[in-house]
């Protein structure tokens, strides 16, 4: 399944079903009068989010979203038929947002969050509504409300324990790949992940999900790269595995670089709980490790994990570091 994580789409609700003017004609009864019922209600456009889902693919192809109208009334004081409302699913963490892409509407967060976004028009009145004492026979009808419309812009941020940040090539790809059954695509060039993955592991029977950001790179927060697209990705992940790679000779430089983006994007993520980790470990001996694990010191304080996704080493005491936070 590809995944989308941006897509515009236009809402329509029904419209509102016509009232009816109809009189009582009938033998042998000697007074009739107005019998013309009330029109149906339009339907509702409702948006829910479901944990089952994490694209927004189905609405590239399916961008008018469009409900019934209601049902016009008639005679003998039938009153016509509701339309049904239609209900769009969509993943959890899906924000909704004007046409403008600034205004936000409503953020779906939580598994099962749902809004009406556009509500159907309200039903016509039959003339039966319009006698009074002073008119017995009235002709007047009223048409059903027209439903609203409007268009819209649904953007995904994903929900995630561990979101898995570094510059490209840092072997993000390959540690998803190492501790979950994911299956991304990993090639020894930058930029093999263009687009985020997702993925579970069971750690000490705790249910555990992964997601594998993009290369961040210098400027991304301007847009240079994959761009804002994917840093947005970050905001609600729980805790932010930062990979680097250790055969970089600037591995210090490496690490600012991204804590800058991060916090030049926006400061609250710049504050998440962050694990730092020297991959790679399986391609250097373990004088030059050390080397190594002294200069990122210089700039990041706490304790510094190691590991090869290649050989597994490092691997369970990362996990279970992970798992102990989650």
């Amino acid at each position: 399944m590809k995944f989308l994580d941006e897509v515009k789409i236009f809402v329509k609700s029904g419209d509102g079903g016509s009232g009816c003017a109809s009189f009582r004609r009938e033998k042998f009864i000697e007074f009739g009068g107005p019998n013309g019922g009330n029109g149906g209600k339009g339907g509702d456009v409702v948006i829910k989010c479901t944990n089952n889902l994490n694209t927004l693919i189905d609405y590239k192809y399916k961008q008018h979203n469009i409900a019934k109208n209601g049902g016009s009334g008639s005679k003998n004081n039938k009153t016509g038929k509701n339309a049904n409302n239609i209900e769009l699913l969509v993943p959890t963490g899906t924000e909704i947002l004007l046409e403008d892409k600034k205004t936000l509407i409503k953020d779906l967060s939580k598994d099962g969050d749902k809004i009406t976004i556009v509500f159907g028009g309200n039903e016509g009145l039959g003339n039966t509504n319009f006698k009074s004492s002073t008119n017995r026979s009235p002709k007047k009808f009223t048409k059903g409300e027209q439903g609203e419309e409007k268009w819209i812009y649904l953007k995904l941020k994903l929900i995630a324990d561990v979101g898995i940040i570094g510059l490209p090539n840092a072997g993000k790809s390959t540690f998803l790949k190492k501790v979950t059954s994911a299956k991304p695509k990993i090639g020894h060039y930058p930029f093999t992940t263009l687009t985020p993955n997702i993925a579970v592991n069971i750690i000490n029977n705790k249910e555990i999900i992964f997601a594998d950001i993009p290369g961040i790179i210098q400027n991304a927060y301007k847009g240079k790269g994959l761009g804002l697209n994917f840093l947005s990705h970050t905001e609600r992940c729980t805790i932010l595995l930062h990979l680097i790679d250790v055969n970089n000779n600037y591995i210090d430089k490496n690490y600012q670089t991204i804590r800058t983006e991060l916090s030049k994007y926006k400061k609250k993520i710049d504050k998440k709980v962050e694990v730092l980790c020297l991959n790679k470990c399986d391609l250097i001996d373990k004088k030059q490790l050390e080397y190594k694990k002294k200069v990122i010191k210089k700039v990041y304080k706490k304790k510094t994990f190691t590991c090869s996704s290649l050989t597994g080493n490092g691997i369970e005491e990362l996990l279970n570091k992970l798992q102990g936070l989650v």
